[in-house]
């Protein structure tokens, strides 16, 4: 019987074409053409890892890693840090749900007659996550000094905006009759959303508020950098003093804590996700015993912290900050530093947009093999470093300058997407991939032809979402020496220039903002027929 003309193209793999081919290539022409000045602008500059100079500057330091510090009187000063650094998270996401609470109600448009948004309540929240929580810590150190306080309060500030914008589109996006039932039979808008939708929603925000507080461990180790306590101000004294051993033993504990924390926030989900009929104990049970592992939890931070909640919230303290806040206002607008400050804004984005490609293919390779369980465990450690201390272990194997923070994003990035980009890949219908595979097409054409584009649209929202937590990251990485907006901001706080400081945290806020929107308006054009 002869074959069809369609049955012998498919026989011969050779006769397989892709008739997207030539529109795929003038794509990725065009892509090239556009992110050349962005290389250029972010030092992108692979011989530097190889440079003689680097390499004996990098491995000289390495070096002394080895053997890590195992010291009694340390390892005393690492347990007491690696409390501080949960009781800064923990006490700092209470303050965050404190916030969250009412400005959520206040933002959202859920339980009303006619749902209408808040705009000046979106525009509060936009500010208050749009500023990094390593700005906010940086300036409660210059206001209150070395210490977790200001860890606390800025892990607050900027976490209360992100849960409060969270929780209102969880608000939104349940059904809103019960509340409008609700509210038609006369129940205040409270009741209304009290009864009408927070059960509904309540599975989702609980564990949206879970993975925070894993978030926010991470945050904490971060903010000490900047003198406000916890594990990162120990790594930042380790790294000044050139201490390996020191270095070491914290970076092993920062991986630790982050893996603990991860598998916890993890468990919690989980269990929260499970149905009725599999949860070890009743609802009530749960939340019973939920509510007070949380009140203990924050009691024991506060006790460990050894706050004097009160004494923030003085009279002279109250009048210092708002002298500190005036000396921001007016802003710097003199063209030169205009210029400088535009010039640190696209070597910002350059960061974000190099070190955010990088990961995405470093991560889709490390996403493709069928054995899983290396792999993970070395994308777990990717990511269970943060990224301010890549930036200071790359700054030295490439010299300061943004080329550092690109290395920093991509390394950190990478252990996220690759992990995202394995779930999707594994969750593709193997359908089409089969039958090229059955048709004589090898693995190469069937991933890139079957699975690929199964996966594709699910790839490309994870990267526009880590991009937009990268650009916030990339304005901070020059705390460090790693270029950028972060550089600048470090300098001017430095030299007591709060003017000019303000302009840059205003541009930090302008393109935090541009480049939420972009990634939002990109996710919409992927997702219409």
């Amino acid at each position: 019987m002869p074959l069809t003309p369609a049955a012998r193209t498919a026989s011969n793999p050779r006769r397989l074409r892709d008739p997207s081919a030539p529109r795929r290539a003038t794509a990725l022409l065009l892509a090239a053409l556009l992110l050349w000045p962005l290389l250029q602008a972010a030092g992108f500059d692979p011989a530097a890892l190889l440079a003689p100079e680097n390499l004996r500057v990098a491995g000289g330091f390495l070096a002394q890693f080895l053997p890590p510090e195992t010291d009694a009187e340390f390892m005393g000063y690492l347990a007491r840090a690696t409390l501080e650094t949960l009781a800064i998270a923990t006490a700092g996401m209470t303050l965050a749900f404190v916030l969250a609470l009412p400005l959520a109600y206040w933002a959202t448009g859920a339980a009303r007659e006619r749902p209408t948004l808040n705009p000046v309540v979106r525009g509060l929240l936009t500010l208050l996550r749009g500023i990094p929580e390593l700005v906010w810590a940086l300036l409660f150190v210059r206001v209150f000094g070395l210490g977790p306080a200001a860890g606390v309060l800025a892990l607050g500030l900027t976490y209360g905006g992100m849960l409060a914008k969270v929780y209102a589109e969880i608000l939104e996006s349940v059904d809103a009759a019960p509340a409008q039932a609700l509210a038609r039979s006369g129940a205040r808008r409270p009741l209304a959303l009290l009864y009408g939708l927070l059960p509904q929603a309540a599975r989702e925000l609980t564990s949206y508020t879970v993975y925070r507080w894993e978030c926010a461990v991470r945050a904490s180790v971060v903010m000490g950098f900047v003198g406000a306590g916890g594990l990162g101000q120990l790594m930042d004294q380790a790294m000044k003093m050139l201490n390996g051993g020191e270095a070491c033993t914290i970076l092993i504990t920062f991986m630790l804590l982050v893996l603990a924390a991860d598998a916890l926030s993890g468990a919690l989900r989980r269990a929260l996700d499970a149905p009725p009929a599999e949860r070890p104990m009743p609802l009530g049970w749960r939340s019973a015993l939920l509510v007070t592992a949380l009140a203990g939890g924050l009691a024991a931070s506060l006790w460990l912290l050894d706050m004097d909640l009160g004494a923030l919230f003085t009279a002279e303290a109250v009048r210092g900050m708002g002298e500190f806040a005036a000396g921001f206002f007016p802003p710097e607008l003199g063209g030169g530093w205009l210029r400088q400050v535009a010039r640190g804004m696209w070597e910002t984005l350059a960061i974000s947009v190099v070190g955010t490609l990088l990961a995405a293919l470093l991560g889709l390779l490390l996403a493709l093999p069928a054995r899983r369980a290396p792999w993970n465990l070395l994308l777990n450690l990717l990511r269970s470093v943060p990224e301010l201390v890549w930036a200071t272990l790359t700054a030295l194997a490439v010299g300061l300058g943004p080329f550092a923070g690109v290395l920093a994003l991509a390394l950190h990035t990478t252990g996220v997407l690759g992990r995202l980009y394995a779930e999707a890949l594994q969750n593709t219908p193997p359908t089409a991939a089969r039958a090229l595979r059955q048709a004589g097409g090898g693995r190469a054409m069937a991933f890139l032809y079957g699975t690929l584009p199964g996966a594709a649209t699910q790839l490309v929202a994870y990267t526009l979402y880590r991009w937009e937590m990268n650009i916030r990251m990339a304005a901070i990485l020059g705390f460090v020496g790693a270029g950028g907006l972060g550089q600048l901001l470090y300098v001017e706080l430095s030299l007591f220039h709060h003017a000019q400081a303000g302009t840059v945290i205003l541009a930090m806020l302008a393109l935090s903002v541009a480049v939420d929107w972009a990634s939002a308006a990109l996710r919409r054009g992927m997702n219409r027929p």
